[in-house]
């Protein structure tokens, strides 16, 4: 073996380096040090900061967006590859004085040692029994390639990725790096001055409801979610959520100059790269925890560790467990979190209030999106009671899956039918035209630039949670609450009039409208956390870094993708945009429309006839609900899935009744998502059509 494992051989990019297995054989067991030593100490910093009880909400944004359960195993496994392939390119890079793409320079049967040594190799075996039901994790939906849309697998690409070293480092990690010949812009300052503006101009959305919006952050936590890294530290013990040095996982917000709230240059906005996936080359992918389906599994978790602590097991009627402590007015909340729960007392000490647990690590990151996990938790239960009822002879089981199986037809009717047309307006036909068939040959993961372009929901959330009592009168004693205030705050649910008034405010009050001088409201963009936290943080910058993170090309890349004109100069920009003023922001930034951040670029651009978003997102998440749709073999429109009969009852079903049913409220629209004012647009639930489930009925 020559110096390090290396040797000199010849190949048509020139002199490079061969590596030899023990050399793998050392920097896996280096890689699995360093990984190990990252994740202790942050454990360790997290348990001291408990200790202390020192814990902010962003710490535990950052713990709940953590692996759990079988997820742990993947991204573990994944990150020892990762750094294994990182210290090999270190190596080859050392040697020759040079870089070089270490995919070059590995051999097949080498990237597959490197798998099964790195555990990558144990994640990837499946084996299928066909039933009637789908699998908690998404496994086997697809006959032909079992793991295909399951969780814990990594995202697809709808065009190749867009590393700064081909690889994995991401893009801009080198300063003043030329991307077409420019380099890019700090995102935090695209943030100041494209997505800035004050809070007197905001403008809200006469067509859509806030309810509107949390339907989306509610779909969205049914399709992905990218686990953050168990560490958060680097191999040298460095934070990343206190430190500034950019080291992975640290990748954090550098500050502009003349900053409008950040006056220190040398701070920065604290941020960590998203865990990797396995995979079979060399080239970085992030992974999703989740299921690639809408299916319900923020309900119902996506692994069965989780599913499993959710059911009700003390009796034979297929229920969720509900909370054994506290009532909603009467009505059932969610259990609570027995082993991580005690984080969330951390944001009211004297409420005591403890996490609330649910299919879905973020349950408790607003309460909008609580009050929909409680909501479906309660129909769940109540429908299974029904069919109880309708066939009493069932199984524990059977009435927990059939019920399963409802829920996510409801939440499938509910986003294609009463949603997406919404949010797509005369783009609709054309992006997801109506639905035909099932296709084993279609794709249902969630591609990776999804996990940014479906972010286009932040420009819709107003600057506070409203709350409304009986007769959508303010509910005292804090109608309205600023939302950088309520984030992990199960308390507010239980001690402050339950979920009720949260969905009266979500139904009365509109949205905000996203224009183009009005992208995204200060409490998102500069007070994220701030009430606890050294620096307030920016999520318009983190979705940007985000993008950068996972490699996605620019602007112009997924113009292309989708058919429609690449800008090439400031009077195509303008022409795209519609709005000179703003092309010229982006061209003094970017220097080229190539550059633009997919985020940045997609939200900016102007919205289509009757929906909420430009062209180019319309296109990109048009692709992802297709494919979800048309690769998911228990889609509810399939005929083979349910009969005539149920498919008739399960369209009936609106947003609307499903909160009749499971809440204390009487009066509310017939179209929730619409932009409703009370009285006029409301209706007694008396003339809301019921989900009817005698077709359920055994004969």
């Amino acid at each position: 073996m020559a110096l390090d494992g290396l040797s000199h051989t010849s190949d048509q990019a020139g002199e490079v380096g061969s590596i030899d297995n023990n050399l793998i054989k050392s920097c896996t067991d280096e890689a699995k040090k360093l990984v190990n030593k990252a994740y202790f100490n942050t454990r360790t910093s997290l348990k001291e900061r408990l200790d202390k009880k020192t814990v902010s909400p962003y710490d535990l944004m950052a713990y709940f967006k953590q692996a759990v359960a079988e997820s742990r195993n993947f991204i573990r496994a994944a990150d020892y590859m990762a750094v294994t392939l990182q210290l090999l390119a270190d190596r080859v890079k050392r040697f020759h004085q040079k870089p070089f793409n270490i995919t070059d320079l590995l051999t097949y049967s080498q990237m597959e040692n490197i798998s099964k040594i790195s555990g990558c190799d144990t994640q990837l075996n499946t084996v299928c029994t066909d039933g009637p039901y789908r699998t908690i994790t998404g496994e086997c939906n697809n006959r032909k390639n079992p793991r295909l849309g399951a969780s814990n697998t990594g995202f697809t690409r709808l065009l190749p990725a867009s590393y700064e070293d081909g690889v994995s480092l991401p893009r801009g990690w080198t300063e003043n790096k030329a991307y077409n010949g420019f380099s890019l812009p700090l995102v935090r300052a695209v943030s100041n001055e494209i997505v800035r503006f004050p809070i007197e101009y905001l403008t809200l959305d006469e067509g859509r409801a806030l309810i509107f919006m949390q339907w989306g952050q509610w779909v969205d936590h049914d399709l992905d979610l990218t686990p953050a890294p168990p560490s958060t530290s680097t191999s040298q013990g460095v934070n990343c959520d206190t430190s500034c040095v950019q080291d992975a996982p640290c990748f954090p917000v550098k500050i502009p100059p003349n900053d409008p709230r950040i006056s220190n240059q040398s701070d920065c906005i604290p941020f960590t790269r998203s865990g990797p996936a396995c995979t079979k080359d060399a080239v970085r992918e992030q992974m999703n925890a989740l299921t690639s389906y809408i299916d319900g599994n923020q309900v119902y978790g996506s692994n069965l560790a989780t599913a499993e602590r959710l059911r009700n097991r003390t009796n034979q009627m297929g229920l969720m467990a509900i909370n054994q402590n506290f009532t909603d007015n009467g009505l059932p909340l969610l259990p609570f979190d027995t082993i991580n729960g005690g984080l969330c007392v951390t944001t009211n000490a004297s409420a005591g209030i403890p996490c609330f647990l649910a299919g879905d690590v973020r349950v408790n990151e607003q309460p909008g999106l609580l009050s929909f996990h409680t909501l479906f938790v309660r129909e769940h239960n109540r429908i299974a009671t029904e069919l109880h009822r309708l066939n009493p002879t069932w199984s524990e089981e059977i009435l927990y899956q059939e019920t399963r199986k409802v829920i996510g037809a409801i939440l499938q009717k509910i986003t294609y039918k009463d949603w997406l047309p919404l949010l797509l307006g005369s783009e609709m036909s054309t992006v997801l035209p109506p639905y035909r068939s099932y296709s084993e040959s279609v794709d249902p993961r969630v591609a990776n630039v999804f996990t940014i372009a479906f972010r286009m929901g932040h420009t819709l959330i107003q600057p506070f949670i409203y709350r409304l009592g009986e007769g959508y009168r303010p509910h005292m004693p804090e109608p309205q609450v600023p939302i950088h205030k309520t984030f992990f705050t199960s308390w507010r649910i239980v001690k402050e009039g339950g979920i009720d008034p949260l969905l009266r405010g979500l139904l009365a009050n509109h949205a905000k409208l996203n224009i183009q001088n009005q992208i995204m409201v200060d409490e998102l963009r500069e007070r994220l956390f701030q009430f606890v936290r050294r620096i307030g943080l920016d999520l318009a910058s983190l979705n940007m870094q985000r993008g950068r993170d996972h490699g996605l090309p620019g602007y112009n890349a997924w113009r292309r993708f989708c058919g429609l004109s690449a800008p090439r100069d400031l009077n195509e920009l303008a022409a795209v945009l519609n709005n000179r003023e703003l092309a010229e922001k982006f061209m003094k930034l970017y220097g080229t429309p190539e550059n633009i951040d997919i985020w940045v670029g997609g939200v900016s651009e102007p919205q289509v006839p009757g929906g909420r978003i430009g062209k180019l997102l319309s296109c990109l998440i048009g692709n992802q609900f297709q494919r979800a749709r048309d690769g998911d073999r228990f889609f509810y429109e399939n005929p083979s899935v349910f009969t005539a009969a149920q498919r008739k009852s399960i369209e009936q079903v609106t947003l609307a009744r499903v909160i009749c049913e499971n809440t204390n409220i009487k009066e509310v629209p017939q179209n929730v998502f619409m932009g409703n004012d009370y009285p006029r647009d409301f209706l007694n639930c008396s003339n809301i059509s019921a989900l009817d489930l005698s077709p359920w009925k055994s004969h």
